[in-house]
């Protein structure tokens, strides 16, 4: 069995280091829809990685760019709404059995269908005016913090099927997504 091995940067621009996870998520869901690869290590990697970076995004950017007026409060609760719902489908992928299964695939479709929605969304809405209206410095700080709670919580293995549940679970009773929604055990 193949494994993957997740950057652990410590500094940078966190607009840097954020689109450079969203490129690694991306590549984890390709391998996840190849045939020979080890899609088992992919889904992995891909949801460790996947709940690391939202986690602490929402713990250690959103807050400090709205707060700094970089972006407003409708952005930062829409992009955890979205995380809400990038974890929901991933929780799906993470219930199916076997990774050589149609339900897999849809599964993993539905996930990127999602995730990439939202990459989209956050490069245009959140990285891109960080970019231009917070100064480097706050960037460079952004990603101190960013980076620290991120590789703790790769370093716990934050993305086990249990984790997500919990996840998912808190999302629901915080209103990021509509209880009538919310499935079965």
């Amino acid at each position: 069995m193949s494994t993957y091995t997740i950057p652990q940067p410590t500094s940078g621009d966190i607009t840097d280091l954020i689109a450079d996870d969203h490129r690694l998520l991306e590549d984890l869901m390709r391998d996840m829809r190849d045939s020979e690869a080890d899609r088992e290590a992919a889904r992995a990697a891909f949801s460790d990685l996947l709940v690391a970076h939202s986690e602490a995004e929402e713990h250690e950017v959103y807050p400090h760019l709205k707060s700094k007026k970089v972006i407003d409060g409708e952005e930062q609760e829409h992009g955890d709404k979205e995380h809400a719902a990038t974890n929901e489908a991933l929780l799906s992928l993470l219930r199916v059995e076997d990774s050589r299964s149609q339900e897999f695939e849809e599964a993993l479709e539905e996930v990127a269908e999602v995730l990439n929605h939202h990459i989209g969304e956050e490069e245009l809405s959140i990285l891109n005016p960080a970019k231009e209206d917070a100064s480097q410095e706050l960037r460079e700080s952004l990603a101190e913090a960013w980076t620290s709670k991120r590789n703790s919580l790769l370093d716990s293995g934050c993305g086990t099927r249990e984790s997500v549940e919990k996840i998912v679970k808190k999302a629901y009773d915080d209103g990021l997504l509509p209880n009538d929604e919310q499935p079965e055990g």
